[in-house]
């Protein structure tokens, strides 16, 4: 193997891996079992009521374009009931590798 393959694979999983670690912790600062968030449906249902979403806008996130809305809507709520404002919401949505440890490992706290 080459070793920039294995280099971009051990960077890859470690992303990976903060991602999830991530997540978890801020699904346990919401007062919400941190291992949901490696569940793949149940964690998204679990990010709308983290965001104060109602759990039905889950069926739209198998809409086309209806989902790209909603999941921004989602973010921004999540955001809000953190206590951050529209610059952390364009983070999370643009830079989620970046602002979800931001948000997991800073003073954030689940305000919702």
């Amino acid at each position: 193997m080459e070793i920039g393959f294995i280099v971009l694979l051990v960077v890859m999983v470690s992303l990976i891996f903060l991602m999830i670690a991530s997540l978890w912790i801020v699904f346990a600062k919401a007062g919400q079992p941190g291992w949901t968030s490696i569940v793949p449906i149940l964690n998204l249902y679990i990010m709308l009521k983290i965001a104060g979403k109602p759990g039905w806008w889950l069926i739209l996130c198998i809409i086309p374009i209806v989902n790209v809305i909603v999941n921004v809507v989602m973010i921004a709520g999540l955001a809000e009931n953190f206590g951050k404002g529209i610059g952390f919401t364009l983070g999370l949505l643009f830079l989620p590798m970046i602002f979800f440890p931001v948000l997991a490992f800073g003073d954030a706290v689940y305000v919702g």
